[in-house]
């Protein structure tokens, strides 16, 4: 259930979990999307209870309501874990996240620089698996059409970038489709001009649509 109103923002898509070796400590890193600050709280327990022998179980997590941003390094040196763990969130600006980053203690001390590399990049691995989308704030709408209207209409849907949820075939053809809060007008002129008036449309609901990050390469 999304709890911002914002157009458009990013957050993780599933549990997401990273695994580093730095000098054999071993680090353990764990994204997870959450809606509230209790629900993050209660991850962190869980993987608390998990890993209930770790030397450090570092976290930060970010809730987009009430801008709730929290972070700690557990027992490691001031600075060298938790906020590392939080830039690697900001640095995705991705909101409703929590990251636990498990260590076992290896035997050799790291260092300032060891310990903040080692964290940062077990974070950013774990946000990458978790998967990074944005979700965009979209209108809904019924269009009813004929058949002889339906291919006009499925095209029109199709390439201009709006989302069809379903289609239904009885008596009439029922398209259920969002569209960006910002295309709203657009998408009325183009189907009010591919049909020319003929069209049955009215809203429904208002809802979140998650749109995956494109891989490189």
């Amino acid at each position: 259930m999304a709890t911002s109103k914002k157009e458009f923002y990013k957050t993780v898509e599933k549990l997401g979990e990273a695994v580093l070796v730095d000098r054999k400590s071993k680090f353990i890193a764990h994204t997870k999307p959450v809606c509230t600050e209790q629900e993050a709280l209660g991850f962190l327990q869980e993987m608390r209870s998990q890993y209930s022998d770790a030397t450090h179980n570092v976290y930060a997590y970010i809730i987009d309501k009430n801008n709730i941003c929290r972070y700690s390094d557990d027992g490691e040196p001031s600075g060298t874990s938790g906020m590392p763990v939080l830039d690697a969130l900001r640095k995705e600006n991705v909101v409703d996240v929590i990251t636990v980053v498990t260590r076992y203690f290896g035997g050799t001390l790291l260092g300032t620089g060891g310990l903040v590399h080692a964290y940062s990049q077990a974070a950013a691995g774990a946000l990458k698996n978790a998967g990074i989308i944005t979700r965009v704030l979209c209108q809904g709408f019924s269009v009813k059409v004929d058949y002889n209207l339906s291919g006009k209409v499925q095209y029109l849907l199709s390439n201009g970038g709006y989302f069809v949820d379903s289609i239904d075939y009885a008596e009439e053809v029922e398209f259920s489709v969002f569209v960006k809060t910002e295309a709203k007008e657009r998408f009325l002129k183009e189907i009010a001009d591919a049909c020319a008036g003929r069209e049955k449309i009215k809203e429904t609901e208002e809802k979140y649509i998650d749109i995956k990050e494109r891989k490189e390469g």
